[in-house]
Order: C-alpha cells, then structure tokens, then sequence
C-alpha cells in the first residue's frame, strides 16, 4: 500500500520560518571572512594590566552530555570567617570579536540562537561559540568574571567585576552529576572528602 502523504523538507521550512520572522539563517561572506581570519590567527592570551590569570583555581562548568558551547563556569572557595566567595566567568566573546565587525552584526540582527527541533540557527559560528571562545575544558580562555561574597547567612557581602584568564579544570555534566545530589548525606559526605584527597 503506497503512502500518499506529502512528503515535507522539514529543514527548507524551518529555514522558510526563520526568514519569515525577519531573522537571517544563514551566515553571510563576512563573518565566514572574519571567522577563517581568527582560526589562521588566534588571539593571544597574555595575563597582565587589567586582564588577570586565575587559571589556578578550580574551575568547573556543567552542562548536557554533549554540549561543546560552554559559556559559563564557577568556582567558589570558603573564607576563614565564614563567608563564601564565588566567582563566575563568562566566555569573553566580546575580546575576540570587535564591536560593529561582520560577527557582531549578525549576532546583533540574531539576538539569539534559535532552536527549531529539526535545526539550530546560532546566533554565533558554531566554530567560534564551541571552540574559539568555549570555556572547553584544560583550555585558557578569556572571561568576564562576577565575583562576590556571601555571608554563612546569604547575604551578598561585597561584589567586583573583570577580565581574567581561566582554565576549565571539570567539564561535567548533569547526568553524571546528578546521582551524587541525589545520594544520602554521608555518601555525598564522603564524595567530597575524595574530593579533597585527589586535590591534596
């Protein structure tokens, strides 16, 4: 028995609904410019002035199991009063691509990337969101890093905000993550004692 069913390009109409809402799909020959420049040619990192190396601390993202565009990691570390400082770096997107530039104006007129469940149109190159400027893990990058202080009662005791080289030392993820949160108080007691050890 034939199926007479259309048949659809569920691609071709996502792209057709993307230009209908005024976005643009695909990248134009000034960005694929612009981002072949910056692959022959990547920035180099060089800690100093306004740009510090944080690179020491550790530094960790979570994210899905396959996900390679990592723009945000965090680390927090307790103070001998009691209180809490967290810092949370930011992929520095800005300090690889100049403002007003092919990329920028495209992801500008983007605003977002856009998930169609048959195709992503992403706002950035996929080579620049998920490896140039990815906070990957064992990779220096710039970022932009909100640091602040929490009291032992979770009150925001102080806050700064800079540009740092960092260095992803735990790329995880939620699935492996997520059993350990779930554990009973000792178990998760004593994850964090190994932890400490492997560190130590």
């Amino acid at each position: 028995m034939n199926d007479a069913r259309p048949q659809f390009d569920l691609q071709s109409v996502a792209k057709q609904v993307m230009l209908a809402h005024g976005f643009q799909p695909d990248f134009p020959p000034a960005v694929q410019q612009q981002l072949a420049s910056l692959q022959s040619q990547p920035p180099q990192l060089a800690p100093g002035g306004d740009l510090r190396d944080l690179r020491a601390l550790l530094w960790s993202s979570i994210d899905n199991d396959t996900s390679k565009d990592l723009d945000q990691i965090e680390v927090a570390e307790p103070l001998t009063n009691g209180d809490v400082k967290v810092l949370v770096g930011i992929a520095d997107v800005d300090g690889d691509v100049p403002k007003d530039s092919a990329i920028d104006q495209h992801a500008a007129t983007q605003a977002t990337t856009v998930y169609t469940g048959i195709r992503n149109f992403s706002m950035l190159p996929e080579a620049l969101s998920t490896g140039i400027t990815s906070l990957l893990e064992n990779q220096d990058n710039a970022a932009l890093v909100i640091e602040f202080v929490v009291t032992s009662d979770g009150h925001v005791k102080s806050s700064d905000l800079y540009r740092a080289v960092v260095r992803n030392k735990a790329q995880l993820t939620y699935n492996s993550i997520g059993p350990g949160c779930k554990a009973k108080p000792q178990l998760r007691r004593k994850s964090r004692r190994r932890a400490t050890c492997k560190r130590n």
